[in-house]
């Protein structure tokens, strides 16, 4: 594939999906917290590709909690960077902006009240889809039962949402004052970048019509870092697994019915962003069968490269 024609392959796809799919609705969470300048960085990207989005996420930097799950409590502290006061309801949203909500508890519950509570009040239904991330930092490999980006989207396809994690190398826990105080700095960047590729990878996903994923199974999708990938139309996306499996046999895809691992994918020198597919329940690889089917409908639109060790 020459990835020099993305770029216009996906602004034709953009204006022809907008067309025919142009009420899509997403909710957006995270573990990193609901005021991190990354999720509104995706927030804002989001919305700019047509999609309509509300936010569920936690209060406070959740990172690392996997599934956890417990009943929201009234604050005791502030939210992340001082966005509430202590005292404030368990969930809450923005008093400007009403669709970004919190949720004094973990990833899994900030997801749940965005699929049950949220999306409802805005949508009148329970949402298409769901985006969780991206995360300040990769996960990778079979450590991501840890992750809580992983784990929202797991609880999302539980739910029969289908649903996305992503994740990102070159982030930091910072403010989303940021993105307007800092907007030449690396993190700001990245987190223009890594949104943008997301509303991207997103919009191609959802433009094929029938069921956007098998139920109950999601992705895993990590971007590198940008320091040798300035820009959105560098990155290519390559079909991996989570865990190093040679007993395995995969999908064929690239000559080859053994995909490559995505740690390895995204730590190599080039722009190669890795795309996993994950059984929800259990947030390991899945079979041959699944994996084709979502190698089908990325490479439907010529999303999907080889990767070259």
């Amino acid at each position: 594939m020459k990835v020099i024609a993305l770029g216009s392959l996906v602004a034709t796809l953009v204006v022809s999906t907008n067309a025919l799919f142009p009420f899509y609705n997403i909710v957006l969470t995270n573990d990193d917290g609901w005021a991190v300048a990354m999720i509104r960085a995706q927030n804002a990207a989001l919305k700019a590709a047509g999609f309509n989005v509300v936010l569920s996420c936690p209060a406070q930097n959740e990172s690392g909690t996997g599934s956890t799950t417990a009943a929201p409590t009234v604050l005791n502290i502030t939210c992340e960077y001082d966005t509430c006061a202590v005292g404030s309801p368990p969930e809450g949203y923005n008093a400007s902006d009403p669709r970004l909500n919190y949720v004094n508890a973990y990833p899994v519950d900030s997801v749940r009240y965005g699929i049950q509570t949220v999306a409802p009040k805005f949508f009148g239904t329970k949402p298409d889809f769901v985006v969780s991330g991206p995360n300040v930092g990769n996960n990778l490999g079979p450590g991501i039962t840890r992750s809580g980006t992983v784990g929202a989207a797991s609880e999302a396809a539980k739910e029969g949402i289908p649903s996305v994690a992503f994740s990102g190398n070159t982030l930091s826990q910072i403010s989303y004052t940021t993105l307007e105080s800092e907007p030449t700095s690396d993190y700001t960047i990245a987190a223009e970048i890594y949104s943008q590729l997301t509303a991207r990878f997103t919009r191609i996903l959802l433009a094929v019509p029938g069921p956007i994923l098998p139920y109950q199974i999601s992705l895993n999708v990590n971007y590198p870092s940008i320091t040798n990938c300035t820009s959105a139309d560098d990155y290519k996306f390559v079909l991996t697994r989570i865990a190093t499996d040679p007993t395995a046999t995969d999908v064929y895809q690239c000559g080859t019915d053994h995909l490559p691992q995505e740690t390895a994918v995204v730590q190599s020198e080039g722009c190669y962003a890795s795309v996993s597919v994950f059984n929800a329940t259990t947030k390991t690889d899945v079979d041959a069968g699944t994996q084709a089917f979502v190698r089908d409908k990325l490479a439907l639109f010529g999303l999907l490269t080889c990767y070259d060790e």
